[in-house]
């Protein structure tokens, strides 16, 4: 009897054991979050990535009861951004607050990119969509984007962006191949410092995100003359569109959305995704939105923000290549 009750011991023991080492991995994906969650933005602080990003993640930590904390990695046009998140470990802790730059124009602009734009994430989330505004000094003779062609056919001078390869630069490319005309390229480290560039007389235009354009247009420092979207923005309803302002077809808005590495656990993918629908639907993030001139933008699962970025890499790849925009 003492011989069995001691294999029974020992059974018993060996039992509780695996049952020890299995239930933490098992358990996992309800105790996440245990600890703060890093949110990888690809641009510098006072653009309006980074003010998104900011907003969703205060929200998102009250949700889930852990710090979401954001860490800008500017530069490269966001591939040292994504290149970091693609290359972090796969457990929910470290997150990318990605836009159409880094899942759309990238795969096409960049002859060789160090992660797969498709096979190195795991989508999460759509976040927002917000315009891209053409603004231009409040000296500048131009009051028309007609008017800025005519100007720059006449005397060639150069147009700004948040980095090249962002949209922003895209944006540019754009009217440049649409009105013929051939105004030098200079990237700035972020849309907020591209608008102080404008402010100085540094360039002669550029599309810039809402927030620090509509401010300075507001103040009376900067001239707006169009925005990108295919309707009017209700924070700017007297400025109008590109194709109502005479550029036929042109469209850009800019998407953002939250993807972690390559094999994010489906219930850590669940429960971010999940969480994301209630921060959407709060009432802090509609106020703020409504101050950036940002709409949100939900999906109800990742497999359908996959989807997205997909159709949304296939629409940008001819505008880059009719474009000729190349990262310098």
């Amino acid at each position: 009897m003492p011989f069995l009750s001691r294999r029974q011991n020992l059974s018993a023991l060996a039992a509780s054991l695996l049952l020890a080492l299995a239930g933490p991995a098992q358990a996992q994906p309800d105790a996440y979050p245990s600890k703060p969650i890093r949110m990888v933005v690809g641009f510098p602080g006072g653009g309006i990535t980074d003010v998104i990003a900011r907003a969703v993640a205060m929200q998102m930590g009250r949700e889930l009861g852990q710090a979401v904390v954001v860490d800008n990695k500017p530069g490269a046009g966001t591939t040292i951004a994504a290149d970091a998140v693609a290359k972090s470990a796969p457990d929910g802790y470290t997150l990318l607050l990605t836009d159409v730059t880094t899942h759309a124009i990238n795969a096409s602009l960049y002859p060789k990119l160090p992660y797969d734009t498709v096979r190195s994430f795991t989508p999460v989330g759509m976040v927002a969509s917000t315009p891209l505004m053409l603004v231009v000094n409040a000296k500048s003779p131009a009051k028309t984007v007609q008017e800025l062609i005519a100007q720059q056919k006449s005397k060639p001078g150069n147009f700004g962006s948040s980095g090249n390869g962002t949209i922003i630069h895209l944006a540019g490319a754009m009217l440049n191949n649409a009105g013929g005309i051939e105004p030098v390229h200079v990237p700035y480290r972020g849309s907020a410092p591209a608008t102080n560039a404008l402010l100085a007389g540094e360039i002669d235009f550029f599309f810039s995100s809402l927030p620090p354009a509509l401010a300075q247009v507001k103040a009376g420092t900067l001239r707006a003359l169009a925005v990108t979207t295919p309707q009017r923005v209700a924070s700017a309803a007297e400025v109008p569109t590109m194709v109502e302002a005479g550029v036929p077809r042109f469209e850009l808005v800019l998407y953002n959305g939250i993807v972690g590495p390559a094999g994010l656990p489906a219930p850590v993918v669940r429960k971010l995704n999940d969480t994301l629908a209630k921060v959407l639907a709060s009432p802090e993030i509609k106020a703020t939105y409504l101050q950036l001139g940002a709409e949100v933008v939900t999906t109800g699962n990742a497999e359908q923000f996959n989807r997205i970025v997909q159709r949304e890499m296939a629409h940008y790849a001819p505008l880059v290549k009719s474009t000729g925009a190349k990262v310098e």
